[in-house]
Order: C-alpha cells, then structure tokens, then sequence
C-alpha cells in the first residue's frame, strides 16, 4: 500500500484521518471528505514523484563511455554502462568474461547512432545498456 491511515477513536469523534506517505513519511491531517475528494490526486502526485526520483538515480548510475578502459571503471563503479556493442555473441561473451557485465537492454528511442565498439573495435549501429547483476 502506498500510505497508511492511522484512525483513532479522537479521529473518528472528528471526522478526520491522519494519512502517511510511505514514500515520503509526511503526515497529512484531513476530514473524511477531504481523504475522498482528494485521494486521487496525492497518489498521481506520489507516482509523480517516485518516477522523479527513479530517473535521477538512474541518471546518477548511468555512465556514456567510449573507450574500454572506461566501460571497465563504469562497471566497476557497478554503474548502467552506455556503449556500442558490435552486435555478436562472440563480444557479448568476451564483455562477459572480462567484467561479468551483460546486455541488460537495447533502449526503445535511443536514436541510431554509429560508432566503434568499446571491446572489438568494430562498427557499431548504435549503443546497448550493459550492466552487472548483483
């Protein structure tokens, strides 16, 4: 559940509810018609920001590196590495083996972009996620 009621029996004599974030922690005070009429907006304004936050640590794991000495430092940061990747299983196995890290992902929307391979050296369309599972 994304919050928690606390109801007591001075709350009920009231009419009121003390709703918590679990996000967040914050404690709202509100009268039973105000938890209804509202309700909707705080979780939309909760996903809101639980979305805000994932994208900024994801922008803060994520690493762009062009060279192979790079991508092996990314990941030993255990960061999300953006490389070019030639596209055969042979260099996916060698990435492998060196540092554990694997294609976790080919991006929708990224756009194509070429470029050389950090560990082959060979043409490259575009870049792939690499990642270590932990």
């Amino acid at each position: 559940m994304p919050f928690r009621l606390e109801i007591g029996p001075r709350d009920a004599a009231q009419g009121s509810v003390c709703l918590v974030t679990r996000h967040d922690r914050q404690k709202r005070i509100l009268s039973l018609v105000e938890l209804e009429a509202d309700i909707e907006g705080i979780l939309e304004s909760m996903q809101a920001e639980l979305l805000r936050q994932a994208l900024e640590r994801r922008a803060a794991g994520s690493r762009r590196v062009e060279t192979w000495d790079d991508f092996k430092a990314a990941i030993a940061e255990r960061c999300f590495v953006e490389a070019h990747w030639d596209g055969t299983g042979e260099t996916e196995a060698a990435i492998k083996e060196a540092t554990k890290a694997t294609i976790r992902c080919l991006p929708f929307g990224w756009p194509e972009e070429p470029g050389n391979c950090v560990f082959s050296g060979k043409p490259s369309p575009r870049r792939v996620l690499f990642a270590v599972a932990y």
